[in-house]
């Protein structure tokens, strides 16, 4: 995966302020962080409940398969920043909500 800038102004323009959209970010990411693990966990469940000697050589390869897959997936704070910079992102600000 290769490094590339991205434009910081761009982000803090759509709520005003850097660390409200770090802050949005980092929320997202670990919201993409859980999503990912719980499909890779519900991937990987189909092969619970066998035992070690029955297990077929052929179950191995589609576990590693299967996680190789899972690592080759965009990081959740690089899905968080795409989704940010095409306003997929729904946020607001619960102090202006009391001020109106």
């Amino acid at each position: 995966m290769a490094i590339r800038t991205i434009d910081v102004d761009e982000l803090v323009n759509q709520t005003g302020n850097l660390f409200e959209t770090v802050a949005i970010l980092a929320k997202r990411s670990r919201q993409v962080a859980s999503k990912m693990k719980s499909d890779l966990s519900a991937e990987l469940a189909q092969f619970e409940g066998f035992d070690p000697e029955l297990e077929d050589p052929k179950f191995k390869e589609d576990q590693r398969r299967i996680s190789i897959e899972h690592e080759t997936l965009p990081k959740p704070t690089e899905l968080a920043i795409e989704e940010m910079f095409s306003s997929e992102i729904y946020f607001r600000d619960p102090a202006s909500d009391l001020e109106e």
